[in-house]
């Protein structure tokens, strides 16, 4: 039987949220006219009590169609902060509008703009307060859940220790319905066949089901589907994607039909604005920053070894297309005409002095913010590689062509976790992929922060 707390906490969030929208209502008063001076005199504070209604009636519709209450115990608290933003934002259009064609008598912008802000504030306050107390609640047994998973293989075993890791969703996982001759060992018991889900649920208190047949046994969906044809629980489909690292799905509906969107552009739309604009506006920073560094690092290369200032080498970056990657020279002219294209290596014979030096403490790659200026790379994203690299790793590792989907970096979310230089190429693309799947504005910003804060200098740079 569906167990509906999902809309009781609903109801109890949006109690909350008008008592906060409320607060931020008169408090954005307040600060108004103690702050900021006030050419046509102050209000008195029963006309602005008088349009709280009104806010709230907006409030309860902004968040309505923001999805602030589309409450599930499967959905994180990160990921509703953005929705409490685009919440306060759509209340803030829909409050000036009404304000504005009513002609109230306190009709303030800079109010308005305060209000906003307490809001957003207060809301997302108040839900991380929430969703904490309702964690300990879950701990104690109440809103409890008991899950049931389909499959008891490689993936059935992932859901299960998915769930028992993340005891915030109030879950438990109980145990598995397989064929006999399906079972593998796992830490949770079967309970069952396919044909038998109706019956354990009904006698194991059932109200979540989980879904993980491997795609080799998607013939048995159908009598999946058929068993839980009568029993009124959540469903939950666990697909069943190994090699489709670097792809997250999302859902899209077009007349009834629904698609699974297994991959797109990461930075599309106004990512791809957002992305660039930080480029710029972090890397002429940087580079300004940096540009004293830079001058005496191109003399001391000038007075120290003959050559070039600057080396270009080839690199493979956004949609495998190649381009020119700037770096200060840090090895002998001729380094490479015995060997060819070779990785460098530790205690590298080929490196000048200061070169070597300037690798330990990734110096030699503060020209790659100019590439970041004319567009070719972003300050994050996956390291670039040779062609010929390339070429040979995209035979050797799995999914290495999908981390062209996003442009170069000079500092990316492998490189912050410690794998640069000679190490796992594997577990490099993996964080690479990670890294293009989950992209967000924070998500650069975080590793920005984690470059700076971990420091330049790193064993592995060499």
């Amino acid at each position: 039987m569906y167990r509906r707390h999902g809309q009781k906490i609903g109801v109890v969030f949006l109690l909350v949220d008008l008592l906060v929208t409320s607060a931020a209502w008169l408090a954005a008063y307040w600060l108004r006219y103690s702050l900021w001076p006030a050419p046509h005199g102050v209000p008195e504070i029963d006309i602005v009590a008088a349009s709280l209604p009104t806010v709230l009636v907006l409030a309860a519709v902004a968040y309505r169609l923001s999805g602030l209450y589309e409450v599930h115990r499967l959905r994180e608290l990160p990921r509703e902060l953005g929705t409490v933003c685009r919440a306060s934002g759509l209340l803030f259009l829909l409050a000036i509008a009404v304000m504005f064609y009513r002609h109230d008598v306190y009709e303030t912008r800079l109010g308005l703009a305060v209000f906003v802000a307490l809001n957003a504030l207060g809301l997302a306050v108040s839900r991380r307060v929430i969703w904490h107390l309702l964690k300990r609640l879950r701990s104690r047994g109440l809103n409890h859940g008991r899950a049931l998973i389909v499959g008891s293989g490689r993936l059935g075993r992932i859901v299960a220790e998915t769930i028992g890791h993340n005891r915030w969703t109030g879950l438990e996982a109980v145990g598995f319905v397989d064929q006999a001759q399906k079972i593998e060992p796992a830490v949770l018991p079967r309970l069952g066949t396919i044909d038998e889900i109706a019956e354990v649920v009904q006698r194991h208190d059932i109200d979540h089901v989980f879904i993980a047949l491997p795609l080799s046994r998607s013939g048995e969906m159908p009598a999946v589907y058929r068993a839980l044809e009568h029993v009124l629980v959540e469903v939950q489909l666990v697909p069943d994607l190994p090699q489709l690292a670097g792809m997250k799905l999302r859902s899209l509906e077009i007349d009834g039909v629904t698609f699974l969107s297994l991959r797109g552009d990461p930075h599309r739309g106004w990512g791809k604005l957002a992305k660039r604009s930080m480029d710029l506006a972090l890397g002429s920073i940087a580079l300004l920053a940096a540009a004293p560094v830079m001058i005496l690092l191109a003399a001391l290369i000038k007075l120290t070894s003959p050559g070039p200032i600057f080396y270009r080498q080839q690199r493979t970056g956004l949609a495998g297309q190649s381009f020119d990657m700037l770096k200060f020279r840090s090895m002998r002219i001729d380094a490479e005409v015995q060997t060819g294209a070779v990785w460098a290596c530790r205690n590298d014979d080929r490196c000048t002095p200061l070169g070597r030096f300037m690798r330990r403490w990734s110096l030699d790659e503060l020209p790659q913010l100019f590439n970041v200026i004319w567009g070719n790379m972003s300050l994050v994203g996956p390291r670039p590689e040779r062609g010929v690299f390339v070429e040979k790793f995209r035979h050797q590792v799995p999914n290495y062509s999908q981390r062209h989907q996003v442009k170069a970096g000079i500092t990316g979310w492998a490189q912050v976790n410690g794998w640069r230089g000679n190490t796992s190429l594997r577990r490099r693309v993996e964080c690479d992929l990670y890294y293009i799947s989950n992209w967000s504005p924070w998500l650069d910003l975080k590793i920005l922060w984690l470059t700076i804060w971990c420091g330049f200098r790193h064993r592995n740079a060499y």
